[in-house]
């Protein structure tokens, strides 16, 4: 009976991976709003004990959500898309100055002979490239409209995101009762201790690490643009999104920002030191402010585990797969947890013997 109910329980997990294999490429709109449901049901929950019913609750999350994103939008993307068109002018001028007095400069102090970098060859290739995509709008539109299905698929997947967001977080609550009426009842309190665990860990990452990111990017950008940097909002928003992986965003933001200073400014002091001092500042209240307060010490997810499983889960399932890594790591991570305390109360770990052996 037991091998039964083992073999059991191990075709319905490899059953679940080939079904999410199989329908991954339609599966990412339901994640997303899976995602958004999970993010917005305490604040739902707020506005119920308010006095507000279930269903006004959601519709006014979704209107300020919508408010907040569209207000972003119209602010941001215009910004970035100049920045986008100012780096795409400014990729030659770079090459240049990286062939005739970064790269010279690296080979005098290193002692390197001449040609030992190949630039020349680097450069033709990315001139040659970037030849060939001068209108950047257009490639994108030929791209965006090749096929009239794909792009139909594309918006039809935008419109149902909020769609199933709002459903899904309208009936959130009963969802959930109903699931937990369907576990065994002898296993009930134990599986409600490690989704418990599993929450707090999914919640503490979900919901506090992307707060983090989006305030790290905000202060990067703000700092970088009030440097004077040309490609600050840039840099910044990048360096917030990889902020995902702890001192990843720092290390990526620090040295795209030199990097851009340096060709900007020249040798000018002034600029390069407000450059630091921008992120030495983000760096600190991330680490005093920001995690403390909006992620806490219940994550647990080691940096190495984060970029793996970003990697594994892109690699295995697209875009799908990266909306699961880490939900799915950290699940892992708790039943993980759970196994090592039960290995460490265990006969094997102590060793003592089992009388009947």
């Amino acid at each position: 009976m037991g091998d039964t109910r083992r073999w059991f329980w191990l075709g319905g997990v490899a059953l679940l991976i080939a079904f999410i294999y199989l329908l991954h490429p339609i599966l990412t709109p339901f994640l997303v709003a899976l995602l958004l449901a999970y993010l917005f049901d305490p604040v739902v929950d707020r506005l119920e004990k308010l006095g507000l019913s279930r269903t006004w609750g959601v519709v006014a999350v979704f209107a300020l959500f919508t408010l907040i994103v569209s207000a972003l939008l119209l602010v941001l993307i215009p910004m970035l898309a100049k920045q986008l068109f100012r780096l795409y002018e400014l990729a030659p001028q770079m090459l240049d100055w990286l062939q005739h007095s970064a790269v010279p400069w690296v080979q005098s102090k290193l002692g390197l002979a001449d040609g030992f970098w190949k630039f020349d060859r680097v450069k033709a290739a990315i001139s040659e490239h970037m030849g060939q995509t001068t209108d950047i709008v257009g490639v994108v539109l030929s791209q965006a409209t090749a096929s009239s299905l794909a792009l139909i698929g594309w918006l039809a997947n935008l419109v149902l995101i909020p769609v199933v967001a709002f459903y899904l977080l309208r009936d959130w609550d009963l969802m959930m009762a109903k699931i937990r009426s369907l576990l065994p009842r002898h296993r009930e309190e134990r599986i409600m201790t490690l989704t418990g665990e599993c929450h707090e860990v999914l919640g503490a990452f979900v919901r506090g690490q992307l707060l983090v990111m989006v305030a790290l990017g905000f202060i990067y950008a703000a700092g970088l643009m009030l440097v004077g940097l040309e490609l600050g909002l840039l840099i910044g928003m990048i360096a917030g999104l990889a902020a995902i992986v702890p001192y990843m965003g720092f290390v990526i933001g620090i040295g795209a920002a030199l990097v851009a200073g340096l060709f900007q400014f020249g040798g000018d002091l002034y600029p390069m030191v407000g450059i630091v001092a921008v992120f030495m500042v983000g760096q600190a209240l991330e680490g005093m402010v920001l995690t403390p307060l909006l992620v806490g010490d219940r994550i647990g997810l080691h940096p190495v585990a984060v970029i793996f499983a970003i990697l594994a889960g892109g690699e295995l399932f697209g875009f799908t797969g990266i909306l699961l890594a880490l939900p799915v790591a950290a699940v892992i991570m708790v039943l993980v947890r759970h196994v090592h305390d039960l290995y460490k109360d265990s006969d094997i770990y102590s060793g003592v013997e089992d009388p009947d052996l």
